[in-house]
């Protein structure tokens, strides 16, 4: 049996396109004598569709789109992802479905067992789990189905009660197909790899994963489809690209030509990830052009390295908006970079509009002392500057504020923290650096040696740097990852050798600057546990206020 893995970039709600490019792979998988080409889950629509799943019409295309494919699958099987109805009275109105087509109609539907309700997963919202176990047979062989989530229950800390394979290796399947819509954070392929590796030294079976590529919003999908063969060995897709690929299943089951797989280092990896975010926002929205603040720092000096990278350097603007206290050194800095990376420019200083402000302000702050509201207005001025900008000459606007700042607070509400997406607020400062030596690693470095050697600063009052406010950024992200990503509270830090006020101190920041947070633009997931969807909590708390 020849099977084709399609890993596709599908776009939420275009069903004309993605039915359309199922369709061309099919023909093409055809014509290459193909007995099953699979794609991802919940193809059809795109993923994840969220409350469009509540529309009657949206699920009426997607059956349309599953009808009109399967019509073309004479002489080929495949299966494709996609929601289905659920007949029953009770439970949720839907399945989450894998669809098997052949003979020009749908020949059986399998849907998911195991429906994630953590982090960005929100699947129980609108799916009803399955309870019939059965496998789908094409050309004499048995096929154990499965979707995404259904085989991570092989964990030492199992999160489900049941495990859907241990159901379907009693029908004694040859092979099994996993069809996924898994999204990337740095660690998140080596976990995924494990899993399926684990899967197939137990069933001792193959197993054949298909996943998504390219970005949804806020969320990345690398691909990196994966074939495990029965003694465990890999072979991976391409990472952040579309890819068609063929296997005959008796070499798969060998693992003949596998052995290609090793990970990425950090840095590259989110470096990939956050190009792919930024040109899948653009391209399904269809934008073309960027803006962005520059200001001499490394955040924006990285922003603007990776949008010039992925949108490429005629269609990114980069504005300085020097102020009475940008060091001479911030302006030169900016301008070296922007020469470097080839971009546009304009440079429009604040100092005029920061005396207007003090004009109108005056008599209702007559005899108070200047403080961090001047700072502010600052912010909010290049703020303002950014959106005009934005909107005569129709630029999307690029966040450049880092996670670290998003965690602690250290942005302005209106000022800093705007933008259409967010390209570092799930990167924190010390990975901003890291970043930056690799950018500069493989594009000759594009980021001046100055701005990633100077000390942080706003630049919004004399003399200002950023450790004047917070503690060094080496110790600040320590605390803020093992509070943020792996929850531990206080105590449990404390334990790990951090002063206790500072700890305490930097909690209580995360947990009262949750409203701005939530004001803030979608922010590019990279990491287990980013700002945004994945992380839900209540503005108006007392926990370590």
């Amino acid at each position: 049996m020849k099977i084709a893995i399609a890993q596709l970039d599908y776009r939420i709600g275009d069903f004309g396109k993605n039915t359309s490019r199922i369709i061309d792979c099919i023909r093409n998988a055809k014509s290459k004598k193909a007995d099953l080409v699979v794609f991802a889950e919940l193809a059809i629509c795109g993923y994840p569709p969220k409350d469009f799943l509540e529309f009657n019409d949206f699920i009426s295309l997607c059956e349309q789109s599953v009808e009109k494919i399967a019509r073309c699958c004479i002489d080929i099987a495949a299966i494709v992802g996609g929601p289905s109805i659920n007949p029953a009275l009770k439970g949720k109105a839907l399945h989450n479905s894998a669809y098997f087509l052949k003979d020009g109609k749908i020949n059986q539907v399998i849907h998911k067992t195991l429906l994630p309700n953590y982090d960005i997963f929100d699947e129980y919202r609108y799916f009803e789990p399955n309870r019939v176990f059965e496998c789908i047979e094409l050309n004499g062989s048995r096929i154990a189905l499965t979707i995404c989530e259904d085989l991570w229950n092989i964990i030492d800390d199992p999160l489900y009660i049941e495990n859907p394979m241990d159901h379907l290796i009693k029908e004694r399947p040859d092979f099994a197909v996993n069809i996924a819509a898994s999204p990337f954070s740095y660690s998140h392929d080596a976990l995924r790899t494990s899993i399926l590796q684990k899967n197939a030294l137990k069933y001792k079976i193959p197993f054949f994963n298909v996943n998504h590529t390219g970005a949804q919003t806020e969320l990345v999908f690398d691909g990196s489809s994966t074939i495990v063969s029965q003694d465990g060995s890999i072979f991976k897709l391409s990472s952040f690209q579309e890819e068609i690929k063929y296997f005959d299943l008796e070499e798969a089951k060998q693992g003949q030509g596998f052995g290609n797989y090793f990970l990425k280092n950090k840095s590259e990896l989110i470096y990939l990830a956050l190009i792919e975010g930024i040109k899948g926002y653009f391209q399904k929205l269809g934008f073309k052009k960027a803006v962005l603040g520059m200001s001499g720092g490394i955040d924006s000096a990285v922003v603007l390295a990776l949008a010039a990278k992925a949108l490429g350097k005629e269609n990114v603007m980069a504005v300085m908006m020097p102020s009475p206290y940008s060091s001479p050194g911030s302006v030169s800095d900016s301008i070296e970079m922007i020469q470097r990376t080839g971009v546009d420019s304009q440079t429009i200083p604040i100092e005029a509009a920061m005396k207007a402000y003090e004009s109108i302000l005056s008599p209702a702050m007559a005899g108070l002392p200047e403080d961090i509201t001047e700072e502010n207005i600052q912010s909010r001025i290049r703020g303002a500057i950014l959106m005009a900008l934005s909107n005569k000459l129709n630029l999307i606007l690029l966040n450049t504020s880092n996670k670290s700042e998003f965690a602690v607070g250290y942005s302005t509400l209106y000022g800093d923290s705007i933008g259409a997406i967010s390209v570092l607020g799930d990167v924190y400062k010390t990975e901003v650096y890291d970043l930056a030596k690799y950018i500069n690693e493989i594009d000759g470095d594009i980021i001046p040696l100055n701005i990633i050697e100077k000390a942080p600063s706003a630049e919004l009052r004399p003399d200002q740097k950023d450790i004047d406010t917070l503690p060094p950024y080496e110790i600040l992200d320590q605390i803020l990852y093992q509070y943020i990503e792996k929850r531990q509270g206080p105590v449990e830090i404390i334990a790990q050798g951090f002063d206790e006020l500072l700890v305490y101190r930097i909690c209580k920041m995360v947990n009262q600057t949750e409203y701005k947070r939530f004001q803030a633009p979608p922010i590019l997931r990279v990491s287990d546990k980013a700002f945004g969807s994945g992380r839900r909590l209540p503005i108006v708390a007392k926990y370590l206020g």
